[in-house]
């Protein structure tokens, strides 16, 4: 990693100053934490959340420029990302208020890399993380950013500095995820693509991992620990899935294939639920073997550009035409099917026996998982800019009983 301290200092500079005071940064009885993108362990579910039934706005806060990243909640605090200017040169995170949305801070950095993206996508496309300790930042420049909670600038670099031909003409997607100390990245894409881990400490490299030159907005997930395993990640890519040491960057177990390179997989135990071919369950291999057992596949259960929702041993997966389906885990078998209104880019979430999905006309929809054929409990619409033709585009969070969503323009905190 190069060192530019004076580039740090000049965008640590931009921070503007806290607009209050900030809360207190240990969880209370009003949330649960929600650290990444699809929650706790990447999988779409929450332990302890509960979903409303009949969802009703709680308040909304408003939000600078374009960002289709999820919110994240630490304790009190609702973090999100957020890009502005006339080519999303202005980064930013802001955190909220959990209760009420009042804005605690706000901070600006300058994008160091490219800023082109398709159009309805932009620079905010990644979903931050928290290590439970501080917050990192990722966007589709290629800028990095470690934030404590009150909103001081910890590190920064610049990946396009080190990496220069790493970019997508129609921007970069992918969510970083913490895996013990280490935060990991997928900067993939047909030129230069690599995944890093990095010390979330320092900032500094841990390891690096040469990638498939393909394009690719799938994020790594964390595997379920295991007794005498080490901690590890879950590569995907169109040339197939690995597992790595996310302390080392050793390679661990993989499989070739075609996997998706938009809708990312999901873990429990010993079971991967991979997104290829449809879904696909991969049996976790012992230590010391290199490739994992197929255990089965189905073509007819289509996550399409969404990611899979694995809630009570149950997976849950929406395609492009808006339908709901519900299959078992343990051959793939499908349940029901329940057609919502669509269509969806973001990826449902669930706790207990409640999904929420929110489809890109910013209509919210909670779905009773229990019933027999499934059934949509309730409905909220909300509001969206027509001038700006806004669209809803991020996968909701979850934290206490409330769901967190944002378009460009809001937040919306829902409750019931």
């Amino acid at each position: 990693m190069r060192a530019f301290p004076l580039l740090s200092l000049f965008l640590s500079s931009l921070a503007v100053a806290s607009v209050a005071s900030a809360a207190s940064t240990t969880a209370g009885p009003l949330t649960t934490d929600w650290p990444a993108f699809r929650g706790p362990v990447s999988s779409g579910a929450s332990p302890s959340a509960e979903i409303p039934s009949q969802p009703k706005i709680a308040w909304s806060a408003k939000l600078p420029g374009r960002g289709l990243s999820s919110p994240i909640i630490i304790g009190e605090k609702v973090f999100v990302t957020a890009a502005e200017g006339p080519d999303q040169e202005r980064l930013r995170v802001l955190c909220f208020r959990v209760k009420d949305g009042s804005q605690l801070w706000e901070r600006q950095l300058l994008a160091t890399g490219r800023t082109m993206t398709h159009a309805k996508t932009c620079v905010a496309a990644n979903t931050p993380c928290s290590d439970g300790k501080r917050v990192f930042a990722l966007w589709s420049s290629n800028d990095l950013a470690a934030f404590d909670f009150e909103g001081n600038l910890l590190w920064l670099r610049g990946l396009t500095a080190d990496y220069s031909n790493a970019s997508n003409s129609l921007g970069m997607a992918s969510s970083p995820v913490t895996v013990g100390t280490t935060l990991v990245v997928q900067i993939e894409n047909d030129s230069e693509s690599y995944a890093l881990g990095i010390d979330t400490n320092t900032g500094k490299n841990l390891w690096k991992l040469e990638r498939p030159k393909f394009a690719n907005w799938s994020s790594p997930v964390p595997l379920p620990a295991r007794a005498g395993f080490p901690a590890a990640v879950l590569l995907q890519s169109k040339e197939g899935v690995c597992a790595v040491d996310a302390a080392t960057g050793k390679t661990l177990w993989q499989l070739a294939g075609n996997a998706s390179t938009m809708s990312s997989g999901v873990a429990l135990q010993d079971v991967v639920y991979l997104p290829a071919s449809g879904v696909t369950a991969l049996g976790v291999p012992a230590l010391g073997v290199s490739e994992p057992q197929t255990l089965w596949n189905a073509r007819q259960i289509n996550p399409s550009t969404t990611s899979p929702l694995l809630l009570q041993n149950r997976l849950f997966t929406v395609n492009n035409a808006g339908i709901l389906t519900m299959a078992e885990t343990t051959a793939g078998d499908i349940k029901w099917k329940l057609r919502l209104v669509g269509p969806f880019s973001g990826s449902p979430v669930g706790a207990g026996d409640r999904i929420v999905l929110i489809n890109e006309k910013a209509l919210l929809q909670v779905v009773n998982a229990a019933a027999p054929e499934g059934e949509v409990l309730g409905q909220l619409q909300l509001p969206l800019n027509e001038a700006t033709k806004e669209l809803s585009l991020c996968t909701p969070a979850l934290s206490g009983g409330r769901v967190f969503v944002r378009t460009d323009s809001t937040l919306w905190c829902v409750t019931q």
